[in-house]
């Protein structure tokens, strides 16, 4: 098992903060799981990106490393199609653990090798608890096969299409450390590469195996970055390398050097010709070594995950901020779409405004019947005799002769139907195009019919009219209940005094002052004088803004009700919530415990297992430096002493054994 920790005076309070950045990181995590990013904003891909990467590294690897710290030391084993990742893993244990093959992909399920007094530790979901686990048993000749490690794993969909973690136990591993054979990070299936970046990231330390022919391909070296950017302890294999030929070992020395990765193990495995699928001792022997060094010293162990686990925590508070700025690019958007839309359908309500209080309703069908309504003779030209006759003639006229009031009323809700119809197309037109012009907007729009009005839009128009006049005739009735000689003299007058009022609604703004004799005939004029004669002059003003607030009231709700259209898929989202506060304070809440925590460590005694102790990995201490292909000779042999200061200094970035990882 592996060696305890030494905890030191301090103990207590790294207890203490330890258990605080813990509880901050699950906040960061929390925040993280809250904060979606569902528009296309722009760099709103690498945002989504990050944000799901952040989890999944909190979840696979930072969340349960900080709860067991004595965990054993995972290796992840990464590289390009075909660099030998799995030979070399194989070559190392001297067994056959991880099938390489000629096809590609060939590795298609992580195999992670673990000493049989470790199971325990990966057994369960401590790291990686998204993927299945899988055991693995042998033949009679020894060869490792895979088997279902639960009875249900044969159906897990994650098992079926590969994407379950096989583990073999194996007494070739130190205790205290494992080895883990990933797929390729450019494999040609997106599934494989994915999965080889999330098993990267949950590394304690990187083990990255290319070939002399693809040391310099991109795709690699975006990982490489990428493990430079978060301090991830980084140890590079060369595979293949002709013996004599020691060129591309030292330009991909070179490329470590120009990209940040100059303390990091340089190993050059010579080509060689395998023997029953492994690759001879001394091939593998620097590799070998190194890696048992590390798994015979529990506090370098201890070192490399802290020192990982310290790069990663620092890149998390980081990448949070950036993150966070993503969310708040999401309300931006948000709030832009919905300015776009409440723009478009607030100059619709303005332009039927307009549209209906300058006189234009006032023409053509309307004025016709309201002339076949009032006459254009005896009760015209009264108008000019005063009110008094005019009031007789109102008079007169209403005992006279029946009041055709229904034409006018359809005249007007027909008129005022088409104004309405019109804004609210065009307004839909507007906001459509402002949408399609934004990337964010623009997502939203497929499969949505909205660049016109609603299919029932014309139905609804043509029911809040009708309540509308049906609102107008209330008022009118309502006025004539509070002047009641009046109301009995006129009762059979009601609907024509209703339509008197539309009209003058029409004609008026702010009341009935100011109106132009000359609009449409004198039709706004008759219609004020009328409603005077009955009602009063200051009633007819109060009459007159109250049913232009009833058909503002209307014709809003109806537009509001289109625009709802379009904000409704922002509602959906909730890109309104995604302000990136929140996330912002949990990325500083980490930083903070984090420095609290490497504040509070207590020293580390460092005491390595004497050489000869422990297990060693095939090849170890043979023939290192030997022949071409030989890896840098001050990797180091276990029990070497102050030779073992340049591995740790190299692994570490040019620390002491004896500083604090």
């Amino acid at each position: 098992m592996p060696e305890p920790e030494v905890a030191g005076p301090s103990g207590a309070s790294d207890d203490v903060t330890g258990a605080a950045l813990v509880a901050a990181l699950e906040r960061l995590r929390s925040r993280l799981v809250a904060l979606e990013l569902p528009l296309d904003a722009p760099g709103v891909e690498q945002a989504r990106a990050d944000r799901a990467a952040a989890i999944d590294q909190l979840d696979d690897y930072l969340l349960p490393r900080l709860r067991a710290h004595s965990a054993p030391l995972l290796v992840v084993v990464g590289g390009s199609t075909g660099a030998g990742k799995s030979t070399l893993v194989n070559s190392l244990l001297g067994e056959q653990v991880s099938a390489p093959g000629v096809l590609r992909p060939t590795t298609r399920a992580p195999v992670l090798v673990h000493h049989p007094l470790d199971e325990r530790w990966f057994s369960t979901d401590r790291v990686l608890p998204g993927l299945p686990r899988v055991a693995a048993s042998r033949s009679s000749s020894g060869t490792v096969r895979p088997e279902v490690g639960r009875p249900d794993a044969a159906d897990d969909d994650g098992a079926a299409h590969g994407r379950a973690l096989r583990l073999v136990a194996s007494d070739a591993l130190p205790p205290g450390l494992a080895l883990l054979d990933a797929p390729d990070v450019d494999s040609v299936e997106v599934a494989n590469r994915v999965l080889a970046s999330q098993l990267l990231d949950a590394a304690d330390l990187w083990l990255f195996v290319t070939t002399a022919a693809r040391y310099a391909d991109a795709v690699p070296w975006e990982l490489l970055h990428r493990a430079v950017q978060r301090h991830a302890q980084v140890a590079l294999v060369v595979d293949r390398v002709d013996p004599g030929a020691r060129a591309a070992s030292d330009d991909l020395r070179r490329m470590m050097q120009e990209n940040g990765l100059e303390q990091a193990p340089l190993f050059v495995v010579a080509e060689a010709a395998l023997v029953e699928g492994l690759l001879p001792p001394e091939a593998v022997a620097e590799v070998a070594t190194w890696l048992t060094a590390l798994g015979a010293d529990a506090p370098a162990r201890e070192a490399v995950a802290r020192a990982t686990r310290d790069g990663v925590v620092d890149d998390l508070a980081g990448r949070a901020q950036s993150i966070a700025a993503a969310g708040d690019a999401q309300v931006a958007a948000d709030t832009r779409l919905r300015g776009a839309v409440a723009g478009a359908y607030g100059d619709a309500a303005a332009t039927v405004r307009e549209a209906t209080s300058d006189g234009a309703m006032l023409r053509g069908e309307v004025l016709a019947r309201w002339q076949d309504l009032v006459g254009t003779g005896d009760l015209l030209r009264s108008v000019e005799e005063g009110v008094g006759r005019f009031r007789d003639a109102v008079g007169r006229f209403f005992r006279g002769r029946p009041t055709p009031v229904p034409p006018v009323e359809h005249a007007i809700a027909v008129g005022l139907a088409a104004i309405v119809l019109d804004a609210a197309d065009e307004a839909a037109e507007r906001a459509h195009a402002a949408w399609r012009g934004d990337p964010a907007g623009a997502a939203l729009l497929t499969g949505l019919d909205l660049a016109r009005g609603s299919a029932g839009l014309r139905g609804r128009v043509d029911a809040e009219i009708r309540a509308w006049q049906s609102d107008v005739l209330a008022l009118v009735t309502d006025q004539g209940a509070a002047r009641r000689g009046t109301a009995r003299g006129l009762s059979f007058g009601v609907n024509a005094l209703g339509v008197s009022l539309m009209v003058l609604a029409f004609a008026s703004t702010g009341g009935v002052t100011g109106v132009e004799v000359g609009i449409a005939g004198g039709t706004a004029i008759v219609a004020q004088r009328l409603l005077e004669a009955v009602f009063g002059d200051d009633a007819v003003r109060r009459l007159t803004v109250q049913a232009r607030d009833l058909l503002d009231a209307r014709v809003q709700r109806l537009l509001d009700d289109e625009a709802t259209r379009f904000t409704a898929q922002l509602d959906a989202l909730g890109a309104a919530d995604a302000r990136g506060d929140a996330l912002r304070d949990a990325g500083r809440d980490v930083a903070h415990a984090a420095r609290a925590e490497r504040a509070s460590r207590p020293a580390v005694a460092r005491t390595a297992t004497p050489a000869g102790g422990g297990r060693a990995l095939r090849g170890a201490g043979q023939g290192a430096g030997q022949g071409a292909g030989a890896g840098p000779a001050e990797s180091g042999h276990p029990g070497e002493g102050d030779a073992r200061t340049g591995l740790w200094q190299r692994l570490f970035g040019r620390r002491t054994r004896g500083e604090d990882a």
